[in-house]
């Protein structure tokens, strides 16, 4: 392993996260750098999950998407695990698929059967949050090594932090899009029925609430199709 030349790659990579402009770029970037950087790895994605239901983002390979959807089927796997993670590994690298893996019984051997020699997976995670696990593939049993493992997890690091402020920087774009959103609903009601501000925001709330609808796509109605009915 040339620890000079990840050095400067993973500082590079560091600079891009912070330049790309969505969670998706932020996220293609990660899993395209774990292919580059991770000695052995010929396949990389994100698995996260809402309780038990598995989503994976910025696969490389299709046998990303194959993998976590077998994890999810049969509720095992070390991604599943690792990413579901409260106090336990926060890494994990099973070298040999064509060994017999006691820990997921079920899984191994299907895995096997998908394409996947080894794996690696490094949870994402930050102080406050944890967000997911970068999962990396080969085809090959035995292709990762303890310097693999080691790239990973650096990587991991750096990815992490990127992952969270792209996530934040989203979240606080959506929120002012949606007070202007609002805003604009607003001064529709006010204009057509002569309320004021805050008659018009109760308009709109009690609309929200009676009908299940959530307050943002109630003001998109209101702006597209006029005052409510």
């Amino acid at each position: 392993m040339d620890w000079a030349r990840f050095a400067q790659e993973l500082a590079s990579m560091a600079r891009d996260l912070l330049a790309q402009e969505s969670v998706d770029a932020t996220l293609a970037r990660i899993t395209g750098a774990a292919t580059e950087l991770v000695e052995g790895c010929d396949a990389a994605g994100i698995l996260v999950l809402h309780g038990k239901e598995v989503r994976t983002l910025a696969p490389t390979d299709q046998l990303v998407v194959d993998s976590d959807r077998l994890q999810e089927r049969l509720g095992e796997g070390p991604c599943f695990d690792v990413a579901h993670t409260e106090n336990g590994e926060r890494v994990f690298r099973i070298r040999d698929f064509t060994r017999e893996q006691p820990g997921w019984p079920e899984f191994a051997p299907q895995a096997h059967r998908l394409g996947v020699g080894s794996m690696m997976g490094f949870l994402l995670y930050t102080e406050d949050e944890e967000l997911g696990a970068l999962n990396v593939y080969s085809h090959r049993p035995g292709a990762f090594t303890e310097a693999s493992e080691l790239a990973g997890w650096l990587l991991a690091s750096h990815a992490a932090v990127a992952f969270s402020s792209a996530r934040t920087q989203a979240q606080l774009e959506q929120a002012v899009s949606t007070r202007h959103l609002i805003g604009e609903a607003m001064g529709i009601l006010m204009g057509c029925h002569h309320l004021t501000e805050e008659q018009a925001f109760d308009v709109l709330r009690r609309y929200s609430q009676e009908n299940n609808i959530k307050l943002r796509e109630v003001a998109r109605r209101v702006c597209e199709e006029g005052p409510l009915s």
